[in-house]
């Protein structure tokens, strides 16, 4: 039996709920997600909460149940008060800048790296090596987040490259004489 999937989901003041074929959808002051669930799943609004029930007793329709209550959480979360994320830049000439609509990274290749800012997502540079990754959907910021920390992740001698900010870098010592 899943502990998680047993717990409702509460709808705050502010965000609209519609449920119709198994596709939920949120409207909140962040933006709009919508979910579909699967026929495993059978998801239902009662006095300002989402349930998520199991359609069946199958062992599929058990795995599902907690996981489309934790999706739905973070559905109706984003739409609230939505995700952030924040890389640090370490290096010395490492940078990054807004240009129009693109991502500018400059982290010690011949060249520079664009990184086109997809739809739904926020991405503020308050200084030349601070990144804010902000949107509503919880899966999209991760997601942009990584692919940017990708481009020059952390290396363990200095530390140089792009990090989550609470990531701790497990550093190595370097060569002896």
């Amino acid at each position: 039996m899943s502990r998680v999937g047993l717990l409702p989901v509460i709808i705050p003041d502010g965000v609209t709920v519609d449920l119709t074929d198994g596709i939920l959808s949120a409207k909140g002051k962040i933006g709009e997600l919508n979910l579909t669930y699967a026929a495993d799943v059978v998801p239902s609004i009662e006095e300002g909460k989402i349930w998520v029930k199991p359609a069946n007793d199958s062992l599929k329709a058990r795995k599902l149940w907690g996981t489309f209550r934790s999706l739905t959480y973070n559905l109706i979360t984003g739409v609230h008060e939505g995700y952030t994320k924040f890389l640090d830049i370490n290096g010395v000439g490492y940078r990054a800048q807004i240009q129009g609509k693109d991502l500018v990274l400059q982290l010690g290749h011949s060249h520079e790296i664009r990184y086109p800012i997809p739809e739904g997502i926020t991405i503020k540079c308050e200084t030349q090596t601070e990144i804010e990754i902000s949107g509503a959907d919880k899966q999209a910021v991760g997601s942009v987040a990584a692919k940017i920390r990708s481009y020059r992740p952390p290396e363990p001698y200095k530390g140089k490259g792009v990090k989550y900010r609470d990531e701790i870098i497990l550093r190595k010592e370097g060569k002896k004489k």
